[in-house]
C-alpha cells in the first residue's frame, strides 16, 4: 500500500539531512542576536575598587598572595600598589582570583 503524505512538503522530508527542517531558509533574520563580547563589568569593578582604594588580595596562579590596592589596569595587566614593598605590574593571565582583603575589612 503506497500512502500519500498528508502535508504538501512532507514527501521530501526524508531526503533532507537532520536539522534542515522548517526554518532553515529564512531563519537568519529571526535568530537571536549574539550577546555582546564586552559587558564592561570588569572595567566597572576595577574602577570602583581603584577610586575607593580598596585593599585587595591578588592571588596568583602559583598561590602567591599580593596585598595592596589596584592603582591602574589595562587589557592585559594590573598595577598593584603595596605599602610593604615595591609596586608590581601583574599580567592578568597569571592571576587566579582577586578578593577584597579580609584583614582590612575586619579593621585589623
Amino acid at each position: 500500500m503506497d500512502r500519500k503524505p498528508s502535508r504538501a512538503g512532507q514527501a521530501d522530508r526524508r531526503d533532507r539531512p537532520f536539522g534542515g527542517g522548517r526554518g532553515s531558509g529564512g531563519s537568519e533574520q529571526r535568530r537571536k542576536p549574539l550577546p555582546p563580547e564586552k559587558t564592561h563589568a570588569e572595567e566597572y569593578y576595577y574602577l570602583k575598587q581603584m577610586n575607593a582604594k580598596t585593599p585587595m588580595v591578588v592571588v596568583l596562579a602559583d598561590g602567591e598572595e599580593l596585598h595592596g590596592w589596584i592603582e591602574w589596569y589595562d587589557q592585559h595587566c594590573l598595577k598593584v600598589h603595596r605599602d610593604d614593598g615595591p609596586n608590581l605590574l601583574v599580567f592578568k593571565r597569571h592571576i587566579k582570583y582577586i578578593i577584597k582583603d579580609p584583614a582590612a575589612e575586619s579593621g585589623a
